[in-house]
């Protein structure tokens, strides 16, 4: 029976923050430090009675760029792509950052405690509320509402906002209220969905489950775990899927409700609604279009397949070999030790729908650049911008007059052919566009969804491969 939620905690500042780190860390229903669960897939749930209703059905939601939700406040568009490449760099660290714990923790020996302890800013990736990601429209509840929730491959919690929260951050929707809605329930501390949350959890009153969402921008929802039933437009629904619901937030989230996790562990939302599959096709960041975010969908049969690589010590990313960059048929190598997964875990590059500006190691990026330049000499130069350094002025270059073509290359030979607006980024409001890369002093490199936009990407769990199809989305 749906019931209003508690508020397990008083309204958050400092001292809650640092209150809720030390209890939660030294909770007996969650480990001093982070354990290997957190990032290691864990097995589909079949038996608890709040399992999610299986579907093997094609189901839809549409999926907006976040600055057409709401538009930034920024002065001028220089601003704002300052801000995208500061979300950039402080989610690369921690995404890293997530990758190292999670090292630490597979590989110590049973009964070792590992180096790295639990940091409240380090548990999820942080969010890009200055419209550098992709919010998808959720419905949620019986009678259904529907909700921005901000689409991230990099998180794992599916939340969003409750009432009655306190504090709570501006959205564009009503807040959520559970004590409307008859398929809400309430997850218990012993509830597979909630010891998944693994160290995210602690038992509140009466055997609830509170979940805690902490991210590196300082962002934070805590709240009550549950099932709800998840609804994807006129395509269907699926009851008992495992959401939080956040009665303590605070942060910047771009008047989104809340995230939907598409990372490749067992709370993740794929794997909550047990997909076989999902995709997007991402239109342009600053477009007032949308597309559709689809769960269970089959490749397009042009798409280009190539394998998609799930690292076994740290399973909340996904991960693909891209072995050369290739600018007018010349290629540039990139050495198999900066795309591949090392026996340690560190290393490779994954494939990110929240970060902005595709991340390579100095190295590749300076032969990258550099051959660029060579085929790029009728392109008029421009200053750079943050940490994009090869900019041209293109206010009056006609169409398609002298830019280089340039392609991924992958395992297996597969070629990806780019569009320049895959490569070339919109650095002010004056025609300004900057070389869509940067360099990453990171272990792991990072493809950005510039190159993703306007191609349909098919993540295929079951037969793990990507799928890229060219696609006016």
């Amino acid at each position: 029976m749906a019931r209003k939620a508690p508020s397990p905690f008083p309204s958050i500042n400092i001292f809650i923050i640092l209150f809720f780190f030390f209890s939660f860390t030294l909770s007996p229903f969650s480990p001093q430090v982070v354990s290997a669960s957190v990032f290691k897939r864990l097995r589909l749930l079949s038996t608890e009675e709040t399992q999610p209703t299986s579907t093997s059905s094609v189901l839809s939601l549409s999926l907006h760029p976040h600055s057409s939700v709401i538009k930034p406040p920024y002065d001028s568009y220089s601003d704002l792509v300052l801000s995208r490449l500061a979300s950039d760099r402080a989610r690369a660290e921690v995404i890293n950052s997530n990758i190292e714990r999670a090292l630490s923790a597979f590989n110590r020996p049973h009964g070792i405690k590992p180096d790295v302890q639990v940091q409240p800013e380090d548990l999820e990736a942080p969010l890009t509320p200055s419209g550098g990601a992709y919010a998808a429209r959720v419905g949620v509840g019986q009678p259904v509402k529907e909700y921005y929730l901000i689409a991230d491959t990099g998180s794992q919690i599916n939340w969003l906002q409750c009432l009655p929260c306190d504090p709570c951050f501006n959205q564009s929707d009503p807040i959520f209220d559970p004590s409307g809605s008859s398929s809400y329930s309430p997850l218990s501390c012993t509830s597979q969905q909630c010891t998944a949350l693994s160290p995210d959890y602690k038992c509140g009153q009466n055997n609830t489950c509170i979940y805690r969402a902490l991210y590196g921008d300082n962002s934070v929802s805590i709240g009550e775990f549950a099932t709800e039933t998840v609804s994807f437009g006129s395509s269907g629904s699926v009851q008992k899927v495992a959401i939080g619901c956040g009665l303590e937030n605070q942060g910047r989230f771009g008047k989104a409700a809340g995230i939907l996790g598409l990372g490749g562990t067992a709370v993740g939302f794929p794997s909550q609604i047990q997909a076989k599959s999902f995709s997007y096709c991402l239109v342009d960041l600053d477009s007032s279009s949308s597309s559709t975010l689809e769960f269970n969908s089959v490749p397009p049969g042009d798409s280009i397949l190539v394998p998609l690589i799930m690292n076994p010590k740290s399973e909340i990313y996904y991960y693909v070999e891209l072995t050369g960059i290739t600018i007018n048929g010349e290629q540039v190598p990139i050495p198999a030790s900066d795309y591949q997964i090392g026996e340690d875990g560190r290393g490779g590059i994954i494939v990110d729908s929240g970060t902005t500006i595709t991340a390579l190691p100095a190295q590749v990026y300076n032969s990258v650049r550099d051959t660029f330049v060579k085929y790029a000499k009728n392109l008029p130069p421009a200053a750079g911008i943050g940490d994009l350094d090869t900019c041209y002025d293109l206010s009056s270059t006609p169409t398609r007059d002298g830019f280089p073509m340039m392609s991924f290359q992958f395992s297996g030979g597969k070629t990806l052919p780019l569009k320049p607006q895959n490569y070339l980024f919109r650095a002010d409001s004056d025609g300004t566009f900057c070389l869509a890369f940067k360099t990453t002093s990171q272990s792991v490199s990072i493809i950005g969804n510039t190159q993703q936009q306007g191609f349909r990407v098919t993540y295929d769990l079951a037969n793990k491969m990507f799928g890229f199809s060219p696609n006016k989305c």
